[in-house]
């Protein structure tokens, strides 16, 4: 039917990738986020109540301000970017860069719109992106083999299920494909 890609340079995800396309490349990183305390501080001592504007709204509550020094639990690290976009002089991305890939986001006017989900978590892209350029190959495979006439692939992925859809694409499960953990 149609399959749109739209790609993002970082999580802050200004284009609104993650609603609007089927494939969405969304720019991350792994490892520490790097902090100068020095800056820090001098946000601190310019006025910014860091404890207030960044530390207690971080939505992981992976930070931690002793009016000194800023604590980050970089493993419990949502990397939602509020803390970067508040101290953009104090706080950068970890060192090593690649993209989150998401697929099964569509914005229709009539209907509500759905987000996409994570398919990997992270990829490193590097010309030729041949990585990248097998796995959409794969997916428009499977796709265009079983997809019904006018199913995006969004509406796939519900009619098979994530896990046969996985399966078929040789894409291995992990748990940031969860989004929303059983009750019971």
């Amino acid at each position: 039917y149609k399959f749109k890609i739209k790609a993002s340079g970082c999580p802050n995800d200004c284009v609104a990738a993650i609603a609007r396309a089927d494939l969405s490349i969304i720019g991350t990183w792994r490892g520490p986020i790097g902090v100068d305390q020095e800056a820090v501080s001098a946000y601190a001592e310019a006025g910014l109540d860091v404890r207030a504007d960044v530390v207690d709204r971080c939505p992981s509550t992976c930070m931690c301000w002793d009016g000194r020094r800023l604590e980050i639990d970089n493993g419990a690290c949502a990397r939602c970017m509020h803390c970067i976009n508040a101290m953009p002089k104090a706080l950068r991305p970890g060192p090593e860069r690649g993209a989150c890939i998401l697929i099964g986001g569509k914005a229709p006017i009539v209907s509500g719109a759905m987000l996409s989900a994570v398919l990997v978590p992270f990829m490193t892209l590097e010309p030729p992106y041949t990585e990248l350029k097998a796995l959409i190959a794969r997916i428009l495979e499977v796709w265009g083999d079983e997809g019904k006439n006018r199913e995006r692939v969004g509406e796939f992925i519900q009619r098979v299920g994530l896990g046969n859809f996985l399966e078929a694409i040789g894409v291995e499960p992990v748990p940031e494909m969860v989004r929303h953990p059983r009750e019971n």
